[in-house]
């Protein structure tokens, strides 16, 4: 739909939709410029609360993956125009702003309309030094893969809405999507990384492959490293599994070369559409250790699942994935 939009000629835009990136860049001065991006979806769990909450974590992490700072955002919000929704509004609010004030952006404005189904996200801008943006054409051969939650999220979200995850499953997916990616990325960057992705609608494997193609690499996964909620494993091994993860898999099998031991639910499980999922980092080989252990001091999964190769971007198939 983005490739509809006029060239940019603006010498100033330093990041548009080219490459897939994960926000759009403009500079403002030499030492500033402004990270923009947009997000919102329907209901992803039945509590407004943490609805409202996992929509405010989804639409920050985008600024954080840039490795940029976060600082105001304006609400996005459809939803019936029927009295009786207006309490839950009121809640679905309440947790973007509890969300928004954790990460220390303030929300100063936004817009509203009427819709059947709700709808709600935001629009957040940040800064960033113009020299230290960290967009999809950076990742270099030798990096190592760095995965911060785990994956499966779109697969447990239709379990919950068929009634086969108990409590305990959805008290875990949901803390997962609206835990912030903050520290993460204040981490990365204290470190010093190649470049970075956060995982959402794409899953794991097309957002690895938008990097990869916009940095002209390749890089091979291991499957058994990949993390994953183990009712995810279970459900797609009872072939629950949503429509836009099916989508995912038919789309991006095209691109990659799976090994005979990886078994088909890990294949679905890694084209997964996320909400609201981890960061993915690409970091040199000597710097791995030191940003898995500051990551890990922090109680933040720091999963190496692969890594990019010295191999260079092959006209289809450059993502490999072994067991």
């Amino acid at each position: 739909m983005l490739g509809q939009l006029p060239a940019i000629t603006d010498k100033n835009v330093l990041v548009g939709s080219n490459n897939a990136d994960d926000a759009g860049i403009y500079r403002i001065t030499d030492d500033i410029a402004v990270v923009l991006t947009t997000d919102f979806f329907t209901p992803i769990v039945d509590d407004p609360y943490w609805f409202g909450a996992i929509a405010a974590a989804n639409s920050l992490s985008d600024v954080w993956a840039m490795g940029g700072k976060p600082t105001v955002a304006l609400n996005i919000a459809m939803f019936p125009s029927d009295a009786d929704f207006f309490p839950h509004l009121k809640r679905v609010m309440q947790g973007g702003i509890d969300k928004m004030t954790e990460a220390g952006v303030s929300i100063i404005g936004g817009h509203t309309i009427k819709d059947r189904e709700p709808k709600f996200g935001y629009t957040v801008m940040g800064l960033i030094h113009p020299d230290k943006i960290y967009d999809n054409s950076k990742a270099k051969p030798g990096d190592a893969l760095i995965l911060t939650k785990k994956i499966g999220t779109g697969i447990v979200s239709t379990g919950v809405k068929a009634g086969l995850c108990g409590d305990a499953v959805i008290e875990e997916f949901t803390l997962s999507m609206a835990t912030l990616n903050k520290r993460a990325g204040e981490i990365m960057c204290e470190v010093g990384v190649s470049t970075a992705t956060d995982i959402t609608g794409f899953g794991l494997v097309g957002h690895l492959n938008e990097v990869l193609t916009a940095s002209g690499c390749s890089a091979r996964l291991h499957s058994g490293r990949v993390p994953f909620f183990d009712d995810a494993v279970r459900l797609v091994k009872e072939n629950v599994a949503p429509g836009g993860t099916l989508s995912n898999l038919k789309m991006y099998n095209l691109l990659v070369e799976w090994s005979a031991g990886v078994p088909e639910y890990e294949k679905v499980l890694m084209n997964d559409a996320q909400t609201s999922g981890g960061l993915l980092i690409f970091v040199p080989q000597e710097k791995k250790e030191t940003l898995i252990l500051a990551l890990q001091k922090e109680n933040i999964l720091a999963a190496h699942i692969g890594d990019v190769l010295d191999a260079p971007l092959k006209e289809e198939k450059h993502i490999i994935v072994e067991r």
